[in-house]
């Protein structure tokens, strides 16, 4: 498994840190994108309205008062050339305070002062009380319809009349706001980028971060297909107690199964003496003549040799069951080559069955199909699957195997009801009590199949008899 591990969207760890990483960057990036408009416009605003405050103090400098208290501005005097560019940008008048309203503007109320700029024009002021000497900020609507910053002052005579002025200084803050809107473009592109290198620095963070997972995924996987018997590799601190556990727990398996191997070993050995007493009894009391008077010792020997052969091939099942089972749930299991086994077969059986000239044919898909199981189990397997179709069929068996290592065994007898396949399944089941056997066969089969993951399947064979097919699952894949 030397290609990278295939990533899964739903239930990856990897995901679920890249995703919330992103979503952290994004909203980081959006709150300091509106801190930095914020910011900009802050200061772009406060050095137009200071440009702007300087002009208003330089009219309110150059203000002087008739001897009838009224306000006189020598504009040559003013040193922004705007002031009288018609429709510039930039605009003063002076009006008496309370100056007028929006509505009396509106109907051709003319200030007493006003900026050439402004031409015929009035700049329209929200009514606004102004203490003396105070400056007020408004946003207006220039001659053009231009937005207009403006700022106004009220002044008072020096001789202490009772009358008062407002000045005002406006300009056209287009420009100021066309500035902010590029600001606030150059910004979102730059900070869109950012976020991409940086979506792109966390991808690469989270793949080394958690590359030792994917490695701890190879060596599950290995140790699954039976190529280790433990988890390999260097791990981080973090991971390694976690492999160390694991293979402790491995151990202690094997451990276990190892004595009960032995435990099953030592009581098979046990029941052999008194069997094999039992058998020579049996065997003597046989010998007697079945007629009278030795009729009864005679049938009790043959009850006790039956029984004694049954409690044997029960024995011998058992140990079959505790060793394949020992074997299916190692953690190291050889890959097996599946079509010699099956070449093996075909000459034996052809030799057995040569008084019945049987035509034993083998077909392959590929030239090396393997399968993780022991060598003595897969014989067992196809061994039973082999003999039964012998057994059954009439001048043919038929062996085929695909690339993935699945095999079909078929003959032409006289094949088995759907209705009653499943009988045939389970241990002691015999469909026909003439044939010899003791019913444990195809039991094995299924059940020692099962143990390693695989699957005995009966159906119809197009040869006219039934057809074994014995199914393995796909390696698993992290």
């Amino acid at each position: 498994m030397n290609n990278p591990l295939p990533i899964r969207w739903r239930g990856s760890l990897q995901w679920r840190v890249l995703a919330v990483t992103l979503a952290g960057l994004a909203m980081a990036l959006v709150l300091a994108g509106v801190l930095l408009h914020n910011l900009f416009s802050e200061h772009t605003h406060r050095q137009f309205e200071a440009e702007l405050g300087i002009h208003l103090e330089q009219l309110t400098a150059r203000l002087e008062f008739d001897a009838q208290g009224q306000p006189l501005v020598d504009a040559a005097r003013l040193s922004d050339p705007r002031w009288v560019k018609p429709f510039s940008g930039r605009y003063w008048q002076i009006e008496t305070y309370p100056h007028t309203s929006t509505a009396e503007a509106a109907g051709h109320a003319t200030p007493a002062l006003r900026s050439r700029s402004l031409w015929d024009e009035v700049l329209l002021l929200p009514p606004d009380v102004v203490a003396d000497g105070a400056v007020h900020r408004h946003a207006i609507t220039g001659p053009s319809g231009q937005p207009l910053v403006a700022l106004e002052r009220t002044v008072r005579p020096p001789d202490g009349q009772a009358s008062a002025w407002t000045l005002v200084v406006a300009a056209d803050a287009t420009a100021t706001q066309a500035a902010i809107a590029h600001f606030d473009r150059v910004l979102a592109a730059s900070l869109a980028a950012l976020l991409v290198l940086l979506g792109l620095a966390a991808v690469a963070q989270v793949r080394v971060g958690l590359s030792p997972l994917r490695a701890l995924q190879r060596a599950v996987a290995a140790l699954e297909q039976g190529q280790v018997a433990r988890l390999q590799g260097r791990f981080p601190a973090e991971v390694q107690p976690l492999v160390d556990g694991f293979n402790r727990t491995l151990q202690r398996q094997e451990d276990g199964l190892a004595q009960a191997r032995t435990q099953a070993g030592n009581l098979a050995h046990a029941l052999k003496t008194p069997l094999a007493v039992l058998r020579h009894a049996a065997d003597n009391a046989q010998q007697s003549t079945p007629n009278a008077p030795d009729a009864q010792l005679h049938t009790l020997g043959q009850q006790i040799h039956e029984q004694v052969n049954k409690a044997q091939q029960h024995i011998d099942w058992h140990l079959r069951r505790a060793r394949s089972a020992a074997h299916a749930v190692a953690t190291q299991r050889p890959r097996c080559a599946v079509l010699p086994t099956l070449q093996g077969l075909q000459r034996v059986m052809e030799k057995v069955h040569a008084q019945r000239q049987l035509q034993i044919t083998l077909a392959s898909e590929a030239t090396d199909p393997h399968v993780n199981i022991e060598q003595e189990d897969l014989h067992e397997l196809l061994g039973n699957l082999v003999d039964n179709a012998c057994k059954w069929a009439r001048k043919r068996v038929h062996m085929q195997v695909d690339s993935e290592g699945n095999v079909a065994v078929e003959d032409d007898g006289p094949g088995v009801p759907e209705a009653q396949r499943a009988h045939m399944l389970k241990r002691g089941e015999r469909m026909d009590e003439t044939t010899p056997g003791s019913g444990l066969g195809l039991a094995i089969v299924a059940e020692l199949a099962g143990l390693y993951g695989a699957e005995l399947v009966l159906d119809d064979s197009p040869l006219g008899g039934l057809r074994a097919r014995l199914v393995w699952q796909p390696p698993a894949h992290a």
